[in-house]
This record gives structure tokens, sequence and C-alpha cells, in this order.
């Protein structure tokens, strides 16, 4: 199948040599999804050519409204240009898979000889207060491309305030979809947003609510940890940080590992050569073990291999309708106000292990000006090097 429009065309490749193509650019993938974008920009679209700068522009811009990792569906989609859908699925695997094994010796490392240790305490907190400051600066990064007009920042906002009070994922995320696709009809947008607040109502106060609600606290498994993954890969839109909601509420909500060991494992994916939302590796596997961490592994990256290999030629059309485009806008407006939320809620849940809340909040401000105003690949890990460095030097 040849899914190429533009002028370019790739060169004739083996498989065995579109895996290792990808494997190598896995190798390279440091600095989160900009920085792995503008390799295989550089790499494909520049200097090998194998499809036009038009297309890929456009390709890039349909898989940023699609959710999953648009880095690695950039590569599965690559790889289909090349080879078919043979290629794609080794071209996404080539790509993800440095990443995979380095988080797996990250979560054993981590299980075996970190948790638990009085002697990592202060490094690992200053890593999560700086942790947190590039959350919050993902939080305005992503906004400041989707929060448009007053009525996506009062979709933000309302969604912050629902998901703090506690209402099941799907609420915000409906209530912003249809509240913006009819916002030419304000009655109907109305009545949406007092259903929503009904709904919140209903499920932060209804003696049964939590009968409905899909977090419990049960054991994990592998079946509840392969959906905690799909869950997160299916609605991670505008970037790898929109994961980061539901994969905790699924795996800390449930009582499977605390905020500390998850903003751990965010720190770790944001130095690795990978997608950040490698980070669901760490978590399954503090979680599940080996077994947890390919199961949830395997849920995130489903949906991102799936969209280019099964559906893509039928969401190309798809995407083109303009309800579906103000349904998708709202829906990620929600999202940035799910993402607040769960900024709030990881640092209120920081705070309490903190011994001088002063020295933490000036180092949270260090970070967040240095996230804020530095770029490059180096930033981030410099940044979580810092956060040790500072926690294991002042009392925080």
């Amino acid at each position: 199948m040849d899914v190429t429009t533009g002028n370019g065309r790739p060169p004739f490749i083996s498989l065995s040599a579109l895996f290792l193509k990808f494997l190598r650019f896995g190798f390279l993938a440091f600095g989160g999804p900009v920085a792995q974008i503008a390799m295989l920009r550089q790499a494909l679209v520049e200097e090998e050519r194998w499809i036009d700068r038009a297309r890929f522009n456009r390709l890039l811009a349909i898989l940023q409204v699609l959710p999953g990792p648009e880095a690695h569906e950039l590569c599965v989609h690559f790889g289909i240009i090349a080879r078919g859908r043979i290629g794609g699925l080794l071209a996404g695997l080539g790509f993800m898979l440095p990443g995979l094994l380095l988080m797996l010796l990250a979560g054993w490392i981590y299980v075996t000889w970190i948790a638990g240790h009085i002697i990592w305490n202060g490094p690992l907190l200053g890593i999560q207060i700086a942790v947190l400051a590039i959350i919050l600066r993902a939080v305005f990064r992503i906004g400041e491309h989707i929060l448009a007009d007053r009525l996506t920042w009062a979709i933000a906002l309302g969604s912050a305030l629902v998901t703090l009070a506690d209402t099941p994922f799907w609420l915000p995320l409906l209530a912003g979809g249809a509240i913006y696709a009819l916002s030419h009809r304000p009655v109907a947008a109305v009545a949406a947003a007092a259903l929503t607040l009904v709904a919140a109502a209903w499920f932060r106060f209804a003696p049964d609510a939590g009968t409905v609600l899909a977090i419990t606290r049960e054991p994990s498994t592998i079946a509840a940890l392969f959906i905690a993954g799909l869950k997160g890969g299916l609605l991670t839109f505008g970037g790898a940080y929109t994961a980061i909601p539901y994969v905790r509420a699924d795996t800390v909500g449930r009582g499977w590992l605390s905020d500390a060991t998850f903003l751990d494992g965010i720190a770790l994916a944001g130095v690795l050569p990978a997608p950040l939302v490698i980070f669901a590796t760490f978590v399954g596997y503090v979680a599940g073990g080996l077994t947890g961490a390919l199961a949830i592994t395997a849920g995130m990256f489903l949906p991102a291999f799936a969209f280019s290999l099964i559906f893509y030629e039928r969401l190309e059309v798809l995407i083109e309708h303009p309800a579906l485009h103000r349904v998708l806008e709202g829906v990620a407006a929600a999202v940035v106000g799910i993402i607040g939320a769960t900024f709030l809620q990881l640092g209120s849940a920081a705070w309490p292990r903190l011994s001088s809340p002063l020295l933490a909040v000036i180092l949270f401000g260090i970070a967040l000006a240095a996230a804020w105003r530095l770029k490059g690949a180096w930033v981030t890990p410099a940044i979580l090097a810092s956060g040790a460095l500072a926690g294991t030097a002042l009392p925080l």
C-alpha cells in the first residue's frame, strides 16, 4: 500500500533495516516530543525526503488532534509509507523499545535499591518538586494553543473544578465537547453545562454514587493495569502530559502506589530517550512487577499503533468535518483543566511531606522559571538533576 501523496518517496528499505533505523531514532529520542518530532522531520523529510514538507505538516496536524504520543505515531506512519502496515509495526516497536527497556531497568533499580531507603528521601523529594514545576509549565504550554476564547477557558476551569470534586473522568470530557460543539446554539450549550453541574453534584453527594465510579480499591491485576494504560492511551490529547490524570486515577487512586512514587516515574520518563508516556511502564512495574509493566505499556501504546495501522485513511477524511473540530477543541479544553486539577492534587499530596515549605516553594519557583524560560533537550534533565541536588543539600 502506498500512502504517500507528496512528491517525496522513501527509498526501498528492508524490514530489518527499517526496524534498525527506527531503533536508532529511539536511542536518540531525548528531550520530549518537540525534539523527537524535529529529529524525525530533519532525517526523513529534509534529508531523505520520504515525504514533502506540506504532507508532513498535514500529517502532524492530524496526529496532534488524535490521542497518543505524536512522535511515536509519526514513526508508525513513516513505517507504513515505507513498507506497509508490517513496516509501521516494526517502526513503532523500534522507536519505543529503547525507552521501554531502560524504564524496566529503572523500575527494577527503584523497587530494589531506592524505594524505602531513607537516604534517598531528600533527593527524591527535590525531584518531585521539580516535576511539579514541569507539569505546571506543561499546563500553560498546552493551554496557550487550546484556550483560544472565553468559552474554552470556562470549559477548562469547569473541568478542573468537577475533577477536584472526584467526578468520573469521562464527565468533563463529554461536557467540554458538547458545550463547545453547541456554542452556536446558546440554549443547548447552557443546558449541557447545567446537566454537567447536576451530574457532578450527584456523583459528589449521592449516597450510592460510588457504585458508578470506575475507580475502586481492588488489588492490581494484569487486566486492570492494561485497562489503565489503554485509558491513558485513548485520552492522550494534545501531548503526553494529558495521560497523567487518567493513569494516576487508575493506579494511585486504587492505592497501588503513592503520589510520590508516581512523580518519581514521571521524572524518570523525562530523562530517558522515549515518549513521556513511558512513565506508565514504571507505574506498572511498581504496581505489578514485570508483567504489570508490560501490560500497562501495551495498553498505553495500543491506540498509537491502531490509529495509524487500522484507521488512518478513514480518520483523515473524518477529521475534516467541522463539527468534529468543535468537539475535539472542547475536549482538549477540558483536558487542560483536568491536568491543572491533577497538578493541584499532586501538590497537595506532596505538601504534608515537607519539613521546610518555604525552601520547597523557592525551589519550585526556580524550577518553574527555568522550565518557562529555557529551551532545549537538556532543560528537563537539568531541572530534575538540580532538584535532586537541592533535595540532598537542603532540608526540604
